[in-house]
């Protein structure tokens, strides 16, 4: 049984894609927490290690995270063979943690590790395993971003009845045990919060205050976060088939109704009339294969995640550091004279 005088152990892991310039900030924020300290609940806590993982961004991150690990012990660099993306990455530090805690925050300075110490009291007050970051204040996004991110989480936690999306958030802490769980069997298409949602107990929210972006344009753009969006509706179970299925019965429905209202309307009302309506039948017939093309579409995005699944295509891959292997030793002999 753990003594209860002895701190609680966090691992905190942060993905890095453009970290060049925010990083060496966070760093310094995190340095006082890597001492033994108290929440503001006076529990005592400390983070134990800072797991960098660079996810093969446009700067110069990989430098960035060389010089911190040199010159810090407790942060630890994580590689990855390529770019994966922000959950994967996610992913790859959980597997990696030893924590009894892990707290995942962005690279840019938005997260203030000072309310790591709120999130763990209220895992605690409410014996919660899974504690996100609730903004008091609008993400420092844009408001275009900002009305999509709660646009697209309502209509998810609505249409596929997911009542944890409205929660989501990169600022979280979650059990150690937990997080490593997940991460161990997360297929590649998985979303990180629905795969958490799956096994956690609990899941609770901490009130927090977002800072402005550290001086840098954002890493997502349309296409990436249309591609978040689809990841989180195949994620989140087989009710988009289920729509679909009823998609399908409505137009059926539809069809038939349409069926005997003409045949009502032809044999008993008007029997001499010409049978007319062209364009709203080519309107109804281009509605419909529509509607058909979007559910096998639909159908086939499942079966794709299954076919990955199936063929065992990693949600990541970690490696050595390739500074310090065969792609780092770049150098040439000297020529012969």
């Amino acid at each position: 049984m753990t003594d209860a005088s002895s701190p609680h152990r966090i691992s905190v892991i942060v993905p890095v894609y453009q970290g060049e310039k925010t990083l060496p900030a966070l760093i310094a924020e995190l340095e006082p927490l890597t001492e033994r300290t108290v929440t503001p609940g006076r529990r005592p806590m400390v983070v134990e290690e800072v797991l960098l993982v660079f996810d093969h961004g446009p700067d110069a991150s990989a430098r960035v995270i060389r010089e911190l690990i040199a010159e810090r012990p407790w942060v630890r660099g994580i590689w990855l063979s390529r770019n994966f993306g922000q959950h994967p990455a996610t992913l790859a530090g959980m597997a990696s943690s030893g924590g009894e805690w892990i707290v995942t925050m962005d690279e840019d300075g938005q997260h203030d590790p000072r309310d790591i110490g709120g999130l763990l009291d209220t895992a605690l007050d409410e014996q919660a395993s899974v504690v996100y970051a609730r903004a008091t204040n609008a993400p420092p996004h844009g408001m275009w971003r900002n009305v999509a991110s709660k646009g697209s989480k309502w209509l998810i936690a609505k249409a596929l009845s997911a009542e944890n999306t409205v929660q989501y958030n990169s600022f979280r802490l979650v059990l150690g045990e937990v997080g490593r769980s997940v991460a161990a069997y997360s297929g590649s298409e998985a979303y990180l919060d629905v795969a958490l949602g799956w096994i956690a107990g609990d899941i609770a929210t901490s009130p927090v205050a977002l800072r402005e972006e550290g001086g840098r344009r954002s890493g997502y753009h349309l296409r990436s976060l249309l591609s978040h969006f689809w990841r989180m509706v195949l994620s989140s179970g087989t009710k988009g088939l289920r729509i679909v299925s009823i998609l399908g019965l409505l137009f059926a429905v539809l069809g038939l109704v349409l069926v005997a209202y003409l045949i009502i309307v032809y044999a008993f009302f008007d029997p001499d009339s010409e049978v007319r309506g062209w364009a709203s039948t080519m309107v109804v017939l281009l509605f419909g294969f529509g509607a058909s093309l979007f559910s096998l579409g639909v159908v086939a995005e499942y079966v794709g995640v299954n076919v990955k699944t199936a063929m065992g295509k990693p949600p990541y891959l970690i490696v050595n550091d390739p500074a310090a292997g065969p792609l780092g030793r770049a150098e040439r002999l000297p020529e012969r004279e």
